[in-house]
């Protein structure tokens, strides 16, 4: 599934406000852009994605019946 599939799943399940879901489509995005950024940039935006996911946490503690 490339990135504007996944976008358009995100939207026409109401599915935006699920954080982990957004991070899947930050890879997506990065991963079909790698061949034409350095591999410092990739790397960058790698790990600022990355430390996003670490903020996630678990914010979804007591959710897991409406968010899963």
């Amino acid at each position: 599934m490339d990135s504007q599939k996944l976008a358009q799943y995100l939207e026409s399940t109401n599915s935006i406000a699920k954080p982990w879901l957004l991070v899947q489509l930050r890879l997506k995005k990065l991963q079909e852009r790698q061949t034409s950024i350095s591999e410092d940039t990739y790397a960058n935006e790698l790990a600022d994605i990355h430390e996003d996911l670490m903020h996630l946490g678990e914010w979804w503690r007591g959710l897991e019946e409406e968010v899963f």
